[in-house]
């Protein structure tokens, strides 16, 4: 799974009690802005899945760096952490930390913000992680410390007028609250000392112990939140991100004649004659769009070639693909990197593995390897 909450974080620090912390919000806000100290704000993202549920594009690059909405997935949750004065952000991994390290070394000197990775031998659960990542986190100043951790969900039963948490519920089968488990964490660094260094569950077994000792507090993030894991998630959750930026940042979506609705056009992308495009739509950089297009509801990965008369709905272009002349790709179809799809070909929900070319039509759902 993979989470998109970037209207959350801004407001994470506005609650005073939160998992075994207390503090001063007015102080810590100018402490921040002093001159004479600058606190250093932690973060700890856990980013050891492999993505099976987001496959084809998980098969040519780790979940975290699969494009949303023209940018990487991790890159949004970095830069929403680097807006609250988060300094350093460490990725947890179990395989490939390099790849992930030299695609963001260039965000790293954009943002102005470390990044370093702290691998695991084996799964670690989601408690596990902070524990091997102690020495990254513990720099004896004893400030809190961001975790986003994006797993399985489940219902938190709190006090609705103290924050207080009184237990998690995982998968309930009768309804005990409406309250989810967003996976953002603010820990302070003693949290640490109740985590043995093995495989462990944050959600099953470090925080009823918090909670039974009522050192465990949460809030409600206001915003949007959307898993989008899956491909017909990570669909929908590209039409309420779009929304939300014709809310707050108008100017980053592109108009013109031929734009309906919410639209995400990389400037480097090239738009053809006579195209109709949106709503809701992300067209990466690199992209070319010949004329007579018609694209709804659908990401163009970087890269990407849409030929003339195209019609693409509800899908995912991959990276580097291409997509015939009079073709029609709907559905869901989820093209992997790579992937060509021959003129005036008809794809009903096709889910197409890296570097395949696509002669025939695809009726009814399937996967093509």
């Amino acid at each position: 799974m993979y989470r998109l909450s970037v209207d959350c974080l801004p407001h994470v620090l506005s609650f005073l009690h939160y998992v075994n912390i207390s503090f001063n919000y007015s102080r810590f806000r100018s402490e921040i802005s002093s001159k004479e100290r600058r606190i250093k704000m932690k973060a700890l993202i856990l980013v050891g899945g492999f993505g099976t549920r987001l496959r084809p594009l998980t098969l040519s690059f780790p979940k975290p760096l699969v494009d949303f909405a023209n940018k990487p997935m991790i890159l949004h949750q970095i830069e929403a952490l680097k807006a609250v004065g988060v300094d350093e952000v460490v990725l947890a991994i179990n395989y490939q930390p390099e790849v992930m390290l030299n695609f963001l070394k260039d965000f790293e000197a954009k943002l102005e913000i470390k990044i370093t990775c702290s691998q695991e031998t084996e799964p670690m659960g989601t408690a596990g992680p902070l524990a091997l990542a102690r020495d990254k986190l513990v720099d004896g100043s004893g400030e809190p410390f961001f975790v986003d951790e994006p797993s399985k969900y489940g219902v938190v039963v709190m006090d609705e007028t103290t924050g207080k948490v009184e237990k998690f519920v995982e998968k309930p089968k009768l309804f005990v609250g409406n309250k989810i488990n967003a996976g953002i964490y603010l820990l302070n660094p003693s949290v640490l000392d109740k985590i043995e260094l093995r495989p462990t569950s944050i959600e099953k077994e470090t925080f009823p112990k918090i909670a039974a000792a009522q050192g465990l507090y949460a809030m409600v993030l206001p915003g949007f939140w959307m898993d989008i894991g899956q491909p017909r998630d990570y669909i929908t959750g590209l039409r309420l991100y779009l929304d939300s930026l014709r809310k707050k940042s108008p100017a980053k979506l592109t108009t013109g004649a031929h734009i309906v609705g919410n639209v995400l056009v990389d400037e480097t992308a090239k738009i053809g004659e006579g195209c109709l495009i949106g709503p809701d739509v992300a067209i990466g950089p690199g992209c070319v769009v010949e004329s007579g297009v018609r694209l709804s509801r659908c990401t163009v990965m970087r890269g990407a070639r849409i030929k003339k008369h195209a019609c693409i709905s509800s899908s995912i272009i991959g990276w580097h693909s291409t997509v015939g002349q009079w073709a029609r790709i709907e559905n869901m179809t989820i093209l992997g990197e790579d992937v060509h799809v021959c003129d005036e070909i008809y794809t009903n929900g096709g889910v197409v593995l890296p570097h395949k070319e696509i002669k025939s039509n695809i009726l009814k759902p399937e996967i093509v390897m």
